[in-house]
């Protein structure tokens, strides 16, 4: 049994970045649904307490989000909402000062809910609020593989590698993934990255893995404003197709023993408790 349970646990992927306004959360959203359609049981945590977007991004309106888990006074199961795709949503509160700092019996259950979302879900995409605050940090230290959002700024470059050396200082065990977000091509995702990973293994002897770029892309931007997926608002747009390709690569990844499923296992299908997201 205990064997079983493990088997099924899913992974917790962190999305993160060192500068605001790079994508991130788009991002999350984008690569959450894409994770979906390859079949995958798939949940979003917003862990950017107290300023959190994703639901906005998605035109949902919970009546309740994180903060009342955190208080203990809701379960996991009872915050989920369901957004597009089947993707269920922990919502963040939005202006809620406590959570930009919690305390040990939060952070106890903050911990119990992302366990407890392993056992129910494939994936557990966690996005992090930008920068290299506590919160952020542990956020990043209970993740499997952390998935680095920049773009060609110079600044959010720089901010790139201070998060990356920040994480491998509190991990050195830490896997770092790196995503360039709207640039013109291939070219330029790669030049992003070569920068990044070059200081990388100059100063800290370390290496990135590159996981791909996001294409700038007008229909992002229609999508965003229609509180929509762009994947699913046009799936056929070029920045749609590349956050395609990043679920394939990111579902293809091997992650410890067994590596990750393709597809849910046989026999092993959420329940309608999970699918509801309540």
């Amino acid at each position: 049994m205990n064997a079983q349970k493990a088997e099924r646990q899913g992974i917790v992927l962190a999305v993160t970045s060192g500068k605001g306004g790079v994508g991130k959360t788009n991002l999350s959203i984008n690569l959450a649904v894409g994770l979906t359609q390859l079949g995958h049981r798939v949940a979003v945590f917003d862990a950017d307490y107290g300023l959190g977007n994703v639901d906005v991004m998605l035109g949902l309106t919970p009546e309740i989000h994180v903060a009342h888990l955190l208080s203990g006074e809701r379960q996991l199961t009872e915050v989920l909402v369901e957004g597009p795709g089947g993707v269920c949503v922990l919502p963040a509160g939005s202006g809620v000062q406590p959570l930009t700092a919690l305390d040990d019996e939060q952070r106890g259950r903050l911990g119990a809910a992302i366990a407890q979302a392993r056992l129910l879900f494939d994936y557990v995409i966690v996005d992090t609020a930008a920068g290299i605050s506590d919160n952020v940090l542990e956020m990043l230290t209970l993740a499997e593989q952390v998935l680095l959002v920049t773009s060609l700024d110079p600044a959010a470059l720089v901010d790139a590698y201070a998060v990356a050396k920040v994480l491998w200082k509190a991990s050195d065990t830490a896997w770092i993934g790196l995503i360039v977000n709207g640039v013109r091509d291939g070219v330029e995702g790669r030049l992003a990255f070569r920068q990044i990973d070059l200081a990388a293994e100059r100063f800290l002897g370390r290496r990135l893995v590159y996981l791909g770029f996001i294409p700038a892309d007008p229909s992002v931007r229609e999508a965003t404003t229609l509180q929509r997926p762009v994947v699913e608002h046009m799936p056929q747009a070029p920045a749609s197709r590349n956050f395609r390709l990043l679920a394939t690569r990111v579902s293809s990844m091997s992650a410890g023993p067994g590596g990750i499923r393709l597809v849910p296992a046989a026999g092993t299908g959420a329940s309608s408790e999970v699918q509801q997201c309540a």
